[in-house]
């Protein structure tokens, strides 16, 4: 997976949708079971925003942005759950999605899904895949 978009895409958008694998993100306890946290990554000349969400020693990670709007998810930061924390909550339009799969399951965009940021837990630490 490239770490990168094409110089003149980078220019104007200033943003990339992928990492390369082995970027270390710190340790699993920075995320409460539960939770979700936020992520900005500068790549080169372009930042990645992502964010991650913890199930017990597992690991969701997420490209930061809806299908239905290409917003951010979270208004607040790392608000990225629902009140119970049973599913992923876009603040701006209130489209839900799976946590597991990135799903939306209700709101505006039904049948789209979350862009997968592949991420894992290993050694109590949080890696991209």
């Amino acid at each position: 997976m490239s770490p990168e978009l094409p110089e003149e895409d980078v220019a104007t958008l200033g943003r990339i949708w992928e990492t390369r694998a082995g970027i270390n993100l710190g340790p699993l306890d920075l995320i409460a079971d539960g939770k979700a946290r936020n992520y900005v990554l500068q790549i080169g000349a372009a930042r990645f925003h992502g964010f991650v969400v913890r199930r017990g020693e597992a690991v969701f990670g997420y490209v930061d942005r809806c299908p239905h709007a290409g917003l951010p998810l979270a208004q607040e930061l790392d608000r990225y759950l629902t009140p119970d924390g049973d599913l992923i909550l876009c603040s701006w339009h209130g489209a839900m999605f799976t946590v597991e799969e990135g799903a939306c399951v209700g709101g505006p965009c039904v049948g789209a899904k979350l862009t997968p940021w592949p991420v894992e837990a290993r050694d109590g630490r949080i890696i991209t895949a």
